[in-house]
């Protein structure tokens, strides 16, 4: 029977990165197992079907900030291969890359499919197998030779010197890792957006703000984050409720996704925004503070729902304001809270917080420090980062880790 050299469970970001980098570095005999029908589904509908594909912070010290889980053991695989390295390994493969103003990089086309194809196309040009339809139910390490045999569902079995599991977020990888002597840290999802059941709050769906301030205390623990909001039909979303999410995704499992959020609307401090209140009502007194609102960044719809909330009469004038009304305005402003009861509605959540233990792992080779010549990439390790590209770039830098240490 033929004996492969690596046999890479998992057809995503890093199985093909991993897989690619080997070969073009004499691994000669590879093959990819992937257990769904499509490959690097992922990457082809990440970023609404552009791919982002990394994030073009240059400085890894500062580039682990962006993980909530992995930050110390990562800026040992960053400084070998960072974003810089991703960028030059895509473009000289052709795939043209650009960088958005908030640092995000994606192909120049908008086009997810450059990516996919790109990784594919060299795959194919370097020999390497790819099977679908092949789910790898179970691996057994033959010890007299060092060999894996590597079950599938299909009830045929392969040999290989080497094998690598990359499997993202799905239960099969954990298991396998789990089978073979590692540690798993329990999944939970990482992420995603949140559920408000305010029914007037539906009024604003839809409307967007830029740089809010947002706050979680649970477990004795404070979660911040800073950036745009989305007000959706179902609760918030956007970059700043996505990294909130991330940041506290294991103590909000804790608490079965039921919490408060407190949103801060302004990078104005307390004194500030009194004063341009009181600036308002001594220059513009006669205007109806429906029409005039303290911080230009609110909507209409966002304010009229604000003011409702605070049962004043949005068809005052800033002088008919009471002090104590410009009192709660200036308030809400800076601490407004909102009771969260779930997750967004549609299992939006992309990326899992937990996986293969770190501490099993060599973070130079991503070999397994527990059993020679078992590899691990991506997101099936307890790694995960924020929106933005982060996750992605992981995946591309362990894969190459991977690679280019089995290729040794």
């Amino acid at each position: 029977m033929d004996v492969f050299d690596l046999i890479v469970v998992g057809g995503g970001a890093s199985g093909f990165m991993s897989s690619i980098t080997a070969a073009e570095n004499d691994v000669k005999k590879i093959t990819i197992l992937e257990s769904s029908t499509k490959l690097l589904e992922k990457v082809r509908i990440s970023g609404g079907g552009r791919c982002n594909v990394t994030n073009a912070s240059w400085v890894p010290s500062e580039f682990i900030d962006n993980y909530p889980r992995g930050k110390k053991k990562l800026i040992e695989s960053f400084s070998r291969f960072a974003t810089g390295d991703v960028f030059e390994w895509f473009q000289e493969k052709g795939v043209k890359l650009k960088i958005e103003d908030d640092l995000r990089v994606f192909p120049t086309s908008d086009s997810s499919l450059d990516i996919v194809n790109c990784l594919k196309n060299s795959a194919k040009n370097l020999g390497i197998e790819i099977s679908t339809k092949k789910f790898v139910k179970r691996i057994q390490r033959v010890f007299e030779d060092g060999l894996f045999q590597v079950f599938t569902s299909t009830d045929e079995f392969f040999l290989t010197k080497k094998l690598l599991i990359s499997t993202g977020g799905h239960s099969s990888g954990y298991r396998l890792a789990e089978s073979l002597g590692h540690r798993i840290i329990k999944p939970v999802p990482s992420l995603f957006s949140f559920t408000c059941r305010d029914e007037k709050l539906k009024e604003c769906r839809g409307v967007a703000v830029k740089n809010v301030s947002l706050e979680i205390y649970l477990n004795n623990k404070r979660f911040k984050s800073q950036g745009d909001l989305l007000v959706t039909h179902w609760g918030f979303s956007g970059p700043a409720i996505l990294r909130l999410s991330s940041e506290a995704a294991r103590d909000l499992y804790e608490k079965k996704y039921k919490f408060k959020l407190r949103i801060n609307w302004t990078n104005l401090d307390f004194s500030e925004l009194n004063n341009r209140m009181h600036m308002l009502r001594e220059t513009n007194g006669t205007t109806n503070i429906c029409n005039l609102r303290p911080i230009p960044s609110l909507t209409k719809r966002l304010w009229v729902y604000l003011l409702d909330k605070l049962e004043i009469d949005n068809a005052k004038t800033w002088s008919e304001l009471f002090s104590t009304e410009r009192y709660k305005i200036t308030n809400i402003l800076l601490n407004d809270e909102y009771q969260i009861s779930g997750k967004g509605p549609f299992a939006d959540e992309f990326v899992t917080s937990g996986g293969v233990s770190l501490d099993e792992v060599s973070f130079k080779t991503m070999e397994s420090f527990i059993c020679k010549g078992l590899y691990f990439t991506g997101e099936v390790l307890d790694v995960d980062g924020i929106t933005g590209g982060f996750n992605f770039q992981h995946c591309w830098t362990s894969g190459w880790l991977a690679g280019k240490a089995i290729s040794n």
